[in-house]
C-alpha cells in the first residue's frame, strides 16, 4: 500500500510538470514562387505531360508513355516532385492567402500521388489522366494569381 502511495505521488508530481517548450521549426527560403515553378515545378510537370498520351501524325500514332522499367521509374520521380512541391509552395514565406492557395497545392499532392500510382502500375491511360488533373491544378492556380490581381 505504502508503495502504491508513493508511485501515486510520484506520478501526480511529474505529471503537473510543464511541458517542454516546442520550438518552432524556423525555414529558410531560398527563391521565391517563380523560383519553385521554374526550376522545381515546371520541369517534372512537363515530364508527365511528355509521358502520356500520344501524337498523331500523317505518318502514323505515336506513344508517349514509356516503354522501359528505368523509363516508368523517373515519370514516378517526377510525380513525386509534383506532389512534393506543394509542401515548399505551402512555406509561410511563400503562401499567398488563406484558402485558395491551398487548396491549390493540395490539388498539386493529389495529382502528384495520382500519376505516381499510374507510373507504379504502368497505366499510361491513367497517367494521361492524371495530367489532365495536373493541368487542371495549374491552370486554377495561374488563372487567380498570373493572370489575375494577385502575381505570384
Amino acid at each position: 500500500m505504502k508503495i502504491t502511495v508513493i508511485i501515486l505521488c510520484f506520478l501526480l508530481i511529474t505529471g503537473c510538470n510543464q511541458p517542454e517548450q516546442v520550438k518552432p521549426i524556423l525555414f529558410e527560403s531560398t527563391g521565391d514562387v517563380k523560383h519553385i515553378m521554374q526550376w522545381v515545378l515546371d520541369p517534372a510537370a512537363d515530364h508527365l505531360w511528355d509521358s502520356a498520351g500520344s501524337i498523331i501524325t500523317e505518318a502514323g500514332t505515336e506513344e508517349l508513355a514509356p516503354t522501359t522499367e528505368e523509363g516508368w521509374l523517373a515519370v514516378q520521380h517526377s510525380a513525386v516532385v509534383v506532389a512534393e512541391t506543394a509542401n515548399l509552395l505551402l512555406m509561410p514565406s511563400r503562401t499567398k492567402d488563406d484558402e485558395a492557395w491551398r487548396e491549390i497545392a493540395l490539388g498539386l499532392v493529389s495529382a502528384g500521388l495520382r500519376a505516381k500510382a499510374a507510373a507504379e502500375a504502368k497505366d499510361a491511360e491513367e497517367l494521361f489522366e492524371a495530367g489532365a488533373q495536373l493541368y487542371r491544378v495549374c491552370k486554377s492556380c495561374h488563372t487567380i494569381y498570373v493572370e489575375g490581381e494577385q502575381p505570384i
